[in-house]
Order: structure tokens, then sequence, then C-alpha cells
């Protein structure tokens, strides 16, 4: 009889344990969504994260900067990545259920605009970029280069990296029908170095020696003209977290832009904030 009420309550133990340790692997379990700009530094800082502490799980999903924003609003997402700001529109939303998202800087970036490394163009300028995706530049030949037709590589509107493009150069105008649309900046850079005559425009750390980089108003999209705003179209990415949230979550983003995860920044080719 004894024996018997030992083994009972040992059994009994377990399911206390092991309840427990349940609710803990949940809290455990960190989710990152959102821009495909700040997509490998997300990935690179997680693989490294997660080799510091074993016991955490960390789950990283390039969905764009408005899909993130959105999933962090109705609770998928832990930490929304975002190539731009908050619009005013999600910061109503995200109040109107008694959220307030907080926005952490990351790291430094710009907009790269890109052509096929045969193109003999180097340069152009913005007002050329916005007459290219409006559509009143259809041929290389009003830029310099070959009489052939310009095949506008643009992004989905869920992106973030668009919305800065929305902005900066198309300034309201609506883009070119024709245009071209990808839902990544790798699906973008594979178009541009598959199309002699493609034209598009990736973050910083999707330079590659497929593509080339022209420069825009005479400044190349590089480290030093990021980091003093000389480049026209550099910008910061973000990740954005809830407000009294999830405290792995911002231990995650403290790692992140500590000098550690800095360097990680500058690996992935991007601009460390300092």
């Amino acid at each position: 009889m004894l024996r018997r009420l030992l083994t009972l309550a040992a059994v009994i133990g377990l399911i206390c344990i092991a309840q427990p340790a349940q609710a803990q692997d949940r809290d455990k379990t960190l989710r990152l969504s959102g821009s495909t700009t700040v997509l490998p530094i997300a990935q690179k800082a997680a693989e490294v994260y997660m080799n510091l502490y074993p016991d955490l799980r960390l789950s990283v999903s390039g969905t764009g900067s408005g899909d993130g924003l959105k999933a962090i609003v109705e609770g998928s997402t832990d930490i929304a990545n975002s190539s731009r700001d908050l619009k005013a529109k999600e910061t109503k939303l995200a109040g109107e259920k008694g959220i307030t998202l907080v926005r952490h800087a990351v790291a430094l970036d710009c907009v790269s605009v890109i052509v096929n490394p045969a193109n003999p163009v180097q340069n152009l300028t913005l007002a050329q970029l916005r007459a290219i995706y409006n559509g009143e530049y259809k041929s290389w030949r009003d830029l310099g280069g070959e009489d052939k037709p310009i095949v506008a590589v643009n992004r989905d509107v869920s992106s973030g990296t668009f919305e800065v493009w929305l902005e900066k150069v198309l300034q309201g105008d609506r883009v070119r029908p024709d245009a071209q649309v990808q839902a990544s900046n790798g699906g973008v850079s594979q178009a541009v170095a598959g199309n002699k005559f493609a034209i598009g425009y990736v973050g910083l750390g999707y330079l590659t020696g497929q593509v080339k980089a022209v420069t825009v108003d005479g400044v190349a999209p590089n480290v030093a003209d990021v980091r003093n705003k000389t480049y026209p179209l550099a910008r910061e990415l973000y990740m954005f977290t809830r407000q009294g949230g999830s405290r792995l979550a911002d231990d995650f983003i403290a790692f992140l832009t500590s000098p550690d995860g800095q360097k990680l920044v500058e690996q992935e080719g991007f601009v460390p904030l300092q």
C-alpha cells in the first residue's frame, strides 16, 4: 500500500513539474516577421542568439513590413521588422486595441538602385528615376543607354521599401502599369540580374556581383554616405515591439543593438547605428 502511495505521489509530482515546463517552453519562443530588407539581419542575429541561449527558439520570416506590423497588432508575432516607420493609420489601429508599439532602430540602410551589369548607365537622378517608374521614360536611349524598352521592377504594396520609394522617388505618382512586381529584395535582385534592360531597387545588404548599383544624383550607396545621409535614399531599419510585451523581445533587441549585435549588422552588408 505504501509503495502504491509513493508511486502515485511520484506521478502527481511529474505532472505538476511538466505543466510549468510546458508553459515555460512557450515563453521561450520568440517570433519575428516583416520586412525582407531586415530579414538577413534578423536571421543572422537569431542564429547567433540561439547559440548563446540554446533553450530559446526563434522563428524568423520575411512577409513585408506592412504584414509584420499587422501581425504584431494581431498578436501573431512578437517583433515586427520594418524598413519604414509606422503610418498614422497603423498607430491608430493599435491604439484602438489598447496597444502601444515601440520603435527600435537596429541598423542604417539605403534604397540602392540597381541595373544589370551589362547596362552602361552609371548615374541616375531622382527626377529620372521618377520618370522611369511613372512611365514617362520608356527607353534606355533617353538615359544614355541602348534603344531598348526599360523593364521597371517594383516591390509589392506591403513592402516598406516600396513605401520609401513612393515617398522619396515617385512623390505621389502612380507606378507604371507594366512594372514587374516582386515580393522581396531577393526577387528584385534576381529579376535585374537576369535581364539586361531591367532596373530595380533593394536594400544595401542585397548588393551582389550579380547586379550593379548606380549612383543617385552622383552619390554612391556606401557606408559613409548612408551614415551622413548624403545619399538621397538613406534610411533607418526598425524592429517594433509591444509596450509591456515580451521580455524576450526586449532582450533580443538589446543584444542586436549592442556592439556585438551591430557587428552582425555590418557582416550582413548593412550599416551599424554607430
